[in-house]
């Protein structure tokens, strides 16, 4: 992702990148030019790969559209809430199905 410029949409339901996976993907965020649409519906991605992906919104500018549907993310919608405050192209972002507590 870091290097894509290219790729406009990524769909990764249901594969299982938890945590881990949220980061690596993070990491290609923060300099990704071209993705508008990251669908990570049931990838059982908690706290921790949500703080990573809400720390890579901060800086990412264009990304239109992140799905976390059926992700047990807790506490991590606290660090998505942050994130909004610094990201203004982000328009669609569905939490459906998301386990807080």
């Amino acid at each position: 992702l870091k290097m894509n410029g290219t790729l406009t949409a990524i769909d990764l339901t249901t594969n299982e990148i938890g945590d881990e996976g949220a980061e690596y993907l993070a990491s290609g965020l923060e300099k990704n030019g071209a993705l508008t649409t990251l669908d990570l519906t049931d990838n059982e991605i908690g706290a921790e790969g949500t703080e990573r992906l809400s720390s890579a919104l901060k800086k990412n500018r264009t990304l239109t559209t992140l799905n976390l549907d059926s992700n047990g993310i807790g506490k991590g919608v606290e660090y998505l809430a942050s994130s909004l405050e610094e990201n203004w192209t982000l328009t669609t972002l569905n939490l459906n199905g998301i386990e807080i507590g």
